[in-house]
């Protein structure tokens, strides 16, 4: 046989092994739980790599290969969590511009782990198990300590008040924060942004951020198209069926076509990072017609032969060899030229160490799946994100689903696209239980931001939440948005808490001229088809008519109407703050310290016991609003100037006018005596105290003057 046949034939083979090994099962073999501690404190993480033997290539597929470790807590119960698989990275921050870039680059090959947070403290038991086409496997078991901490626990609707929040311990969680939905490479907030903003977040009494896992190819997705071979929103290369490809099979290869100098860019979404002083191998095959003949960039590698089929027309195997130099730490770009008109198909692409390792170029695989199928740097961006969250005590809402991937299976709940898509969710968060589940700092899981509310979701949210209640032994609390009301939704009885995306636009004629009465009417809305849940504004925000930043946005430096419905919606009744939308215009107007003064006056509140109603108070002698919450025994109050609203102030540039002698008046509080403090609302301190009695009457208070708002306390002593 000609050397041309024998090398077609042995890419062959190695294509036909590609797609058949995914079938086949070792039987299982003995596997072993490696836990990383022997002691942990209670809600803490203690993290278990699980040694399992060679198996098919389908782990994300519980039903090809599922792992899980059983926990024995001291008092004799039984906890089983999944376990994941991922890839591990080492990473750094390099400089770059007056910031810096993350450097992630793969560390070893991926391995089983599996996480866990233990609730009780005392001794306990851990055994793996594998289970999979071939059998069951199990280990031996392993024993660690739980010990007392001061971590709370996770996020509760409260036992005492479900309208509020609570930690295991009782103590109230109230919301207080914003979205910061894209991170990641070339967008404003890249991961260590991220990380400092959280840190300065918690430094001025933040608390939450709603955030996307679910961005596509612009920013960070655990399930979604990450591909070398062009963008969601441009131009891709085209993909077309294999040749000689097994029967029955579906797997694809590109396709470069046209005169000499046209190129294929293959571009990752996740610029591909090399080691210094390291070799590489990248190797490909090629596959062309006619005269046609190709050749290949890879960063500073330049092919110096044309590649093309051999007289047999077969595939041609390439395959080039460089080493890095002592500051490169990228790989440049990357392109296939055809430097003979005609076609070529190019399948294979991969890029190694010389020395073995992990696939760099897993993006340009055309065959990749993208349901059921963790971009592995995206996963390990969330677990250093979540870790960042943990250390400055911020507790994340986490959107995962990328929408556009399931909403069209969804049309029809008795079709089978229909159980496909909670098939291929409940794959989904299985594997974000087993991998981000451990942490209490996950608040909440998310479905899908802005899903179609006409979509007959009932089925999905009613599989969705039960499943949950099976394999998430912690318990996270589960919502969803959409992209408009959903009362439906909002009163589902398994989704925990209700939420509400809105933005005041020109459209709206009346609420665009206040945003605390725009905000207070969509919650309004929201409470009533939510009764006895917690409930917020996910997203929130001012915007033009096509949910653009207004132009005034773009160029004026306040933030007023940030600081206005961060105010209101904390005593609306909701469940938290609004959730602001324009982290960017936030961050660049360093708006964050408006968040201290409003955390220190909100520390006190007794959210889940005191029984708290919308105020009974109204205020006279001034052209004020007043929103704010009470009981028998205590109100909180926010008196608000409209004048100071953001098109008062930023596109009519009126000053707000002093209010000067309003008195404001408060019904149904008990006989007593008070402490009545009125707060200045830009540096969070106390500015006038006084100690009243109450009778039967209303309290009447004097109001200090002020210009734009001012908060106010009323407390009975005891």
């Amino acid at each position: 046989m000609p050397a041309s046949l024998w090398k077609a034939a042995a890419i062959a083979i190695v294509g036909l092994l590609t797609t058949v090994l995914p079938q086949c099962l070792a039987t299982p073999a003995k596997i072993a739980l490696r836990p990383a501690a022997e002691e942990v404190g209670r809600f803490e993480k203690i993290e278990f790599t699980i040694d399992v033997p060679m198996q098919c290539a389908q782990p994300f597929d519980v039903e090809d290969t599922d792992v899980s470790v059983n926990f024995t807590t001291p008092g004799g119960q039984q906890v089983t969590v999944p376990a994941f698989y991922c890839q591990q990275y080492e990473r750094k921050r390099l400089p770059q511009g007056r910031g810096s870039v993350d450097w992630m680059y793969p560390v070893g090959l991926p391995a089983w782990k599996a996480r866990f947070a233990p609730a009780e403290v005392g001794n306990y038991s851990a055994v793996a198990r594998l289970k999979d086409r071939s059998g069951t496997a199990e280990s031996a078991p392993v024993k660690f300590a739980c010990t007392a901490s001061s971590n709370k626990g996770y996020v509760r609707i409260s036992q005492k008040d479900p309208r509020f929040l609570a930690f295991d311990d009782g103590t109230p969680f109230f919301a207080i924060g914003q979205n910061l939905a894209f991170i990641g490479e070339g967008q404003h907030m890249t991961l260590a942004k991220t990380e400092d903003v959280l840190a300065t977040l918690s430094k001025n009494g933040a608390n939450y951020l709603r955030i996307w896992t679910c961005c596509e190819d612009w920013a960070m997705a655990i399930e979604a198209r990450k591909s070398a071979f062009g963008r969601s929103w441009g131009q891709k290369a085209t993909l077309v069926p294999l040749p000689d490809a097994p029967a029955g099979s579906e797997r694809k290869c590109v396709k470069l076509a046209g005169s000499a100098g046209a190129t294929l860019a293959v571009t990752p979404s996740h610029r591909v990072a090399l080691r210094p002083g390291t070799k590489y191998v990248f190797s490909a095959r090629v596959k062309t017609e006619g005269d046609a003949a190709v050749r290949f960039e890879v960063g500073s590698s330049r092919a110096d032969k044309d590649v093309a089929s051999g007289a047999d027309g077969g595939w041609a195997a390439v395959q080039q060899e460089f080493t890095t130099g002592a500051n490169d730490y990228w790989l440049g770009a990357m392109n296939v030229r055809l430097t003979k008109a005609g076609t070529a198909l190019i399948d294979g692409f991969s890029l190694k160490e010389a020395a073995g390792g992990p696939e760099l170029l897993w993006e340009a695989d055309p065959n990749r799946a993208i349901l059921g199928n963790y971009n592995p740097v995206d996963c390990f961006m969330l677990d250093e994100l979540l870790a960042s969250a943990e250390k400055n005590g911020i507790y994340l809402q986490l959107c995962l689903l990328t929408r556009d991937l399931y909403m069209h299976l969804l049309k029809n709940d008795k079709s089978p696209e229909y159980d496909r898509a909670i098939a291929n969710a409940k794959r989904t968060f299985r594997y974000a239980v087993a991998r981000w589940g451990y942490s209490p700092n996950v608040a909440a899981w998310e479905y899908w931001n802005e899903l179609d509310p006409g979509l007959p979701t009932d089925r999905f949210y009613t599989a969705m939440g039960e499943y949950l209640e099976q394999i998430d032994p912690y318990r996270h609390l589960r919502t969803t948005s959409t992209w408009h009301p959903s009362p439906k939704d909002m009163r589902h009885p398994k989704l925990d808490l209700a939420d509400l995306h809105y933005y005041y636009r020109p459209a709206d004629a009346q609420k665009y001229k206040d945003e605390v009465d725009a905000l207070l009417d969509r919650t309004r809305f929201l409470l009533e088809n939510s009764p006895n849940k917690p409930a917020h504004l996910g997203e929130f925000g001012l915007a033009n008519d096509k949910f653009q930043p207004t132009d005034e946005m773009r160029s004026s430096k306040e933030v007023i109407e940030f600081h206005n419905a961060m105010w209101a919606s904390a005593l609306s009744g909701a469940s938290g703050t609004c959730m602001f939308w324009w982290w960017e215009r936030l961050d660049k107007n360093d708006a964050y310290p408006h968040y201290r003064p409003l955390s220190a006056f909100l520390a006190d509140i007794p959210w889940t016991t005191a029984g708290l109603q919308p105020r009974a108070a109204s205020v006279a002698n001034g052209n004020v609003r007043i929103v704010g919450l009470q009981c028998r025994d205590r109100a909180y109050l926010w008196l608000f100037n409209p004048q100071a609203a953001w098109r008062s102030v930023v596109i009519d540039k009126t000053t707000p006018a002093e209010i000067k002698g309003a008195t404001v008046e408060i019904k149904n509080l008990k006989p007593g005596k008070y402490l009545v403090e009125w707060w200045d609302t830009t540096t969070g301190k106390a500015i006038r105290e006084e100690k009243v009695s109450v009778t039967a009457a209303p309290l009447q208070l004097t109001v200090p003057d002020f210009n734009r708002d001012i908060a106010c306390k009323i407390v009975l002593r005891k």
